[in-house]
């Protein structure tokens, strides 16, 4: 196990913002019925730093948080993103250009255009460079992915295929998937999921190596 990651400094923005994400990193770790020690196992880090981040006593680096948010079976993007209380601005709303959360999805780089709690999905716009593959995603909420512009490789279970702009994939519930840019110029994609919900099974493990 490793214990990357800073203690959170002592002003009041970075205990309010470690807190906060030390809150939606508990909820949804309990919507999985995941344990802190499962989490452990399966982000390859240790059980007494989970902890820490959690209660908002340390932030985890880039790499640590990344590794929590495969093992969830979410992004980096969506966890560090304060969703906007149910029922706070109606069942309909607009979302400016400049209102969109943006972080890392992945290997690349998201939009979050929509961050209501009550929001029965969550559509993001992400841009990649990235060629090579990560480990594959396995989450019970189903997902669609529509690919704007470039190529990518999609592989669902295992099996891989190449789409150009226009296709669209269909993700089912824990179906292992992942995908990669086909050419340098990268790729732009339309992803759209479900809002998290509880899991069958656990995600598979994330990569242990350090870095």
């Amino acid at each position: 196990m490793t214990t990357p990651g800073r203690i959170a400094g002592d002003t009041a923005s970075d205990e309010s913002t470690g807190k906060a994400l030390g809150g939606r990193i508990r909820a949804l770790r309990r919507l999985r019925g995941m344990t802190l020690v499962r989490l452990a196992s399966l982000s390859a880090l240790s059980h007494s730093f989970l902890s820490q981040v959690e209660r908002g006593q340390a932030t985890p680096s880039f790499n640590s948080l990344g590794r929590i948010a495969h093992a969830l079976g979410t992004s980096q993007i969506e966890l560090l993103t304060d969703s906007r209380p149910a029922g706070s601005v109606g069942h309909s709303r607009v979302t400016a250009a400049a209102e969109a959360a943006q972080g890392t999805y992945g290997e690349g780089e998201a939009r979050l255009l929509v961050a209501d709690a009550d929001a029965h999905f969550r559509p993001l716009s992400i841009t990649s460079h990235h060629l090579e593959f990560g480990e594959p995603f396995v989450h019970v909420e189903h997902e669609f992915l529509y690919l704007v512009a470039g190529r990518i490789e999609v592989e669902l279970d295992g099996e891989r295929q190449v789409l150009e702009p226009g296709d669209s994939v269909y993700c089912e519930s824990e179906v292992p998937h992942r995908w990669r840019a086909v050419d340098p110029g990268g790729f732009h994609a339309l992803v759209v999921k479900e809002q998290p919900r509880t899991t069958a099974r656990q995600p598979r493990p994330a990569p242990t190596e350090e870095s």
